[in-house]
């Protein structure tokens, strides 16, 4: 077997390919954002704040990066098919789908709202699942693959006390990157294959990393790696999951989370 130099010079390059990153404003969308469009990459930032999305889409625009933003809630149809709309309307294709929006508000079941529960079900199983519809339907279409990258959590396999909805919806999200590679990689070359985070530093997040907080001991225990994550440790697993480093896997749910199923 011979290896050609070019195949591995270029394994990880995704100079120029377009991605709609999905809730671009949260700490891991942000993260994602600013690593695609620095190596490279066009991107679509989306979500329903407006003022932050026009924020983060300057301040990418600062680092010559190549950005366009679209309002809507991923949760809703009209405005998944509108962002995939602008998107076409502004890169001409679609090659790369992150969905990092995602909900949750853990309480116990008996105290739980259904409401509450649908709520975290339509921001993290409904949104990813109306995002791949439409981006999928581009992408077979266009007829030159893809790569979708689903935010699921180390929780999709390890249940926990007031998370039926959360732990359920990600569950949930595994099984749907699993089915869609059975339904898309062979006959149309899309790659579908989900991270798997544990904690990372968000706004929701910070009160837990006080090195001093029972807390922060306690879960560093169950982290072999010794830290809590950063929004940044998301970028290159991304980053290889957009390549053609990745074109050999699909239907995979992949641990990073410093370990933490391991333990």
């Amino acid at each position: 077997m011979t290896v050609d130099k070019n195949f591995v010079d270029t394994l990880f390059d995704v100079k120029g390919k377009v991605a709609i990153i999905t809730g671009a404003t949260g700490a891991l969308g942000t993260a994602v954002s600013f690593g695609y469009g620095l190596a490279g990459m066009k991107v679509m930032v989306t979500g329903r704040n407006e003022d932050k999305l026009k924020v983060l889409c300057q301040e990418l625009k600062k680092e010559d990066i190549e950005c366009e933003y679209s309002v809507g809630d991923p949760a809703t149809e009209e405005d998944v098919q509108k962002v995939v709309q602008n998107t076409m309307e502004s890169f001409g294709e679609i090659n790369v789908l992150v969905t990092a929006a995602g909900y949750n508000n853990p309480q116990p079941i008996i105290k739980q709202e259904l409401t509450e529960w649908q709520k975290i079900m339509n921001s993290d199983v409904q949104g990813t699942w109306l995002f791949c519809k439409y981006v999928g339907a581009e992408m077979i279409k266009q007829g030159k693959g893809g790569k979708v990258i689903l935010i699921s959590s180390a929780r999709s396999k390890m249940g926990m006390a007031g998370y039926t909805g959360y732990c359920t919806a990600k569950g949930g999200i595994d099984l749907m990157a699993q089915s869609l590679a059975c339904e898309w990689s062979a006959e149309y070359k899309i790659n579908v294959n989900t991270i798997n985070p544990t904690v990372f530093r968000s706004d929701l997040t910070e009160w837990m990393f006080d090195p001093d907080s029972e807390v922060y001991k306690n879960f560093l225990k169950r982290l072999p790696i010794g830290r809590l994550g950063e929004p940044e440790d998301f970028i290159g697993p991304c980053i290889f999951l957009a390549s053609s480093a990745s074109d050999f896997m699909t239907g995979a749910n992949i641990a990073v989370e410093g370990g933490y199923w391991a333990n």
